[in-house]
């Protein structure tokens, strides 16, 4: 999303390394290009995680693409929030083109030379296209809230934070009016959110810290 501003911190510095030492040698071993999902609730740190993941990776050579899942809202910012409050019942993962962020997975594991995708200009409250060039990319993150429901994907890491924990989070990046409304959208996100915990294959702890999901696929 063009617009979009990361503060990175140590802690994110700290669970965006351990996931990559983790991660990079299963990307050693694989015959194909590799995919990522980075996941969690508002404010969690998904954006920054992903990038420092990315940082990593790049240590090692190899050379990853972020897909963020804001680009693939159905409407913009500004007017998808006017929509929430038209009707509370839009929040969820409908509002995400969640089917063509999948796609764009499935395409770049084909070894596609080229994808377009959606690209939003935050500022302009406005939804555009882009075409990448991911011919030289070995790995892409796709990050986002809903992204571990995501098929096509190779490495699931879920932050572990609920929205109360995320709240000091949010209030430095002040991308959204915390009110009351607000609060209702989190409550919302965080019924949906918390059920994909158990189909991760890495844990980002409220320390911050990264472990292996031992209930990956089993109800939490």
């Amino acid at each position: 999303m063009r617009g979009d501003v990361l503060i990175i911190q140590e802690w994110h510095r700290k669970a965006g390394r351990k996931a990559a030492e983790l991660i990079i040698p299963q990307i050693a071993e694989s015959t194909s290009k590799f995919t990522i999902t980075v996941a969690g609730e508002s404010g969690s740190g998904k954006s920054e995680i992903a990038e420092v993941v990315t940082e990593v990776l790049a240590e090692q050579d190899v050379k990853s693409v972020i897909f963020q899942q804001d680009d693939y809202f159905i409407l913009p910012p500004k007017s998808n929030e006017n929509k929430r409050r038209g009707d509370i019942n839009w929040v969820g993962a409908n509002e995400v083109h969640l089917d063509l962020m999948d796609q764009n997975l499935k395409d770049f594991k084909a070894g596609r030379g080229k994808i377009t995708k959606p690209l939003v200009i935050f500022k302009e409250d406005r939804i555009t296209e882009e075409t990448l060039n991911i011919e030289e990319f070995t790995v892409a993150i796709a990050e986002g809230t809903y992204t571990t429901s995501l098929n096509h994907v190779d490495c699931r890491i879920f932050i572990d934070q609920t929205y109360h924990e995320t709240k000091k989070a949010r209030l430095l990046r002040a991308r959204e009016e915390q009110d009351d409304f607000l609060e209702t959208v989190l409550k919302i996100e965080h019924k949906i959110i918390s059920s994909h915990k158990r189909m991760a294959d890495l844990i980002v702890t409220r320390d911050y810290d990264v472990e292996k999901n031992d209930i990956r696929g089993t109800q939490s």
